[in-house]
């Protein structure tokens, strides 16, 4: 939804891409249906629904998503499961109900599902303590490191600011999970404990660390044991690095400097996978979904039911804890998606949309994003998951999905959030622009480039290293190879970072502060563009040089 895709913008990323012509589709254009694809995707489907193969390509030409894979889910049986596109640019395999996408964020249901099937067993409670699971857990807040509750990790309410300490693991760093988790005592609080709504994903790695020390399994164990196996999802893996030769898996996609779609590598969250991390299929997901849809029963009723979880731990998951700040919508094109409530439980995105409960949560990763939403009353699942950087692409899939089976008016939701990506894009050259005209373009630094080169410190990410490059700098953060850039004077003792990779898309001004006698005192990163994911908190860092021994 528009007002929680503003404020997980991780999660949703409907404005973080700039428009582009759908050129790069020509040779991506959508095979014929087989057999049993088509069968699904015809009859079972509500008659405002037989459209939807055309629906989608003309979502995947104009988002530029090279593959999309959708499954819907409606009392209890599988109505849709298919494949759109091919898996990457350049390549004819295609997409099918079984590709594997990396869905992110979405892997935060599982770790919450993990927390509640332990609960059921009695080996911890939601209300626990996290340092009587992990004693060595500290925050950088004595008290909030006391009363921190396992129930806390899985709602975005511990005082941490947006996206903070993101940059322990993402891009991907050499800390392990333990390291990144043991971090946090010094990544800085920025509101009350409890107070507000801000979106972090180290968190979960803590919870991801309780559920080891709860159940005497790794992480990966417990998922492929616990829920995998018994949820018969055999083509979901736990991260990247589970990936097998031979994987029906989709390549991701990003905007190059905001504008050419080109392949990207896969990341993994090895060091905080309870965040984001899992790949799956569509396939794989409408199993997922059922469970969710059936109330954590597996097979059978009554008191012959097996079960995931308890009817009690999902009603659990599925109550807000944390309050979510409602905007008004970007454009007025998605003024029907406004809720009237909007709300995070344990794991889940909680909201309302035409007078139905919605349970949902996206899913952001470098090169894919995907949505899966459920609304339990209408018994209706609906997951979508995509191979390019869109969230207007899952969002105007799935609202029309919603607006079939909810009886609603027929919107060009591929207008509106199309529409309302133009607005994030214009915002953003309006940002840039306003930068250009305060630049003092005349200026120069206070000091000979190898007086800025030298190591610097932050408390909790560790360091950052300036060095000489040529007749320039080069900057490179000491845990993340990707975040390996040139420094480009812009004013002053300010210049810009330009990383090497131009799929990060996370170009940032550098700043020295000096003191009266011409030594730098700290250096400070922000982002340049307000498109560039949260994750990239360079903000939270207090980079101090070093003093040479």
């Amino acid at each position: 939804m528009p007002a929680a895709s503003t404020l997980l913008r991780r999660a949703c990323l409907v404005a973080t891409i700039a428009l582009s012509g759908a050129a790069a589709f020509a040779a991506a254009a959508q095979p014929a249906a087989t057999p049993a694809e088509a069968t699904q995707a015809g009859d079972s489907l509500p008659a405002a629904l037989q459209d939807l193969d055309a629906y989608v390509e003309r979502v995947r030409g104009q988002f530029d998503v090279p593959g999309i894979a959708v499954a819907v889910v409606k009392d209890g049986q599988v109505v849709l499961e298919r494949g759109y596109g091919v898996r990457k640019l350049g390549e004819p395999a295609t997409v099918d109900a079984h590709t594997a996408f990396a869905i992110a964020s979405n892997t935060k249901a599982f770790t919450a599902a993990s927390i509640s099937i332990l609960a059921d067993e009695g080996k911890l409670k939601p209300e626990d303590r996290v340092i009587d699971h992990l004693p060595w857990f500290r925050m950088s807040d004595a008290y909030i490191t006391r009363e921190m509750r396992i129930r806390d990790l899985l709602a975005h309410r511990s005082g941490l600011g947006l996206g903070a300490g993101d940059l322990l693991f993402w891009p991907t760093t050499t800390y392990s999970a333990r390291e990144v988790a043991e971090r946090l005592r010094d990544v800085p609080i920025s509101g009350g404990f409890r107070e507000r709504y801000a979106y972090d994903n180290i968190l979960f790695g803590v919870a991801q660390q309780v559920i080891e020390a709860a159940s005497g399994m790794s992480y990966e164990q417990f998922l492929r044991t616990r829920i995998f196996g018994p949820l018969g999802m055999a083509e979901t893996r736990f991260n990247a690095d589970y990936l097998k030769p031979g994987d029906n898996v989709a390549t991701g996609h990003a905007k190059f400097d905001f504008k050419d779609l080109r392949p990207v590598a896969p990341l993994t969250w090895s060091n905080v996978a309870g965040a984001g991390g899992i790949y799956s299929s569509v396939h794989d997901l409408s199993k997922w979904m059922r469970v969710q849809l059936d109330g954590g029963v597996m097979s059978g009723d009554g008191d012959d039911a097996k079960r995931l979880f308890s009817a009690k731990r999902q009603k659990e998951m599925w109550s807000v804890l944390t309050p979510i700040p409602i905007s008004e919508p970007s454009v007025p094109e998605l003024a029907a998606t406004k809720p009237n409530f909007l709300g995070y439980g344990e794991g889940w995105v909680l909201a309302d949309y035409r007078g139905s409960k919605l349970v949902y949560h996206t899913g952001g990763w470098p090169g894919m994003v995907s949505r899966l939403t459920l609304v339990p009353e209408q018994k209706l699942g609906v997951v979508v998951l995509t191979s390019a950087e869109a969230g207007a692409a899952f969002n105007a899939i799935t609202m029309r999905v919603l607006d079939a089976y909810l009886d609603a008016p027929r919107t060009d939701w591929v207008a509106a959030y199309a529409a309302a990506m133009a607005k994030s894009q214009g915002n953003a050259d309006e940002s840039w622009q306003k930068h250009v005209a305060a630049r003092d373009a005349g200026s120069k630094p206070s000091l000979p480039l190898d007086g800025y080169a030298g190591t610097y410190r932050d408390p909790w990410y560790g360091d950052v290293v300036l060095s000489r490059n040529g007749k320039g700098l080069q900057i490179q953060f000491a845990k993340t190879a990707q975040l390996l850039g040139d420094l480009e004077h812009w004013q002053h003792d300010t210049f810009i970072v330009r990383w090497r990779d131009r799929s990060l898309n996370a170009d940032a001004f550098l700043s020295f502060s000096l003191d009266p006698d011409g030594r730098i005192v700290e250096a400070r990163i922000v982002p340049v563009s307000p498109l560039t994911d949260f994750s990239f908190d360079f903000q939270d860092l207090r980079l101090a040089p070093v003093d040479e021994e």
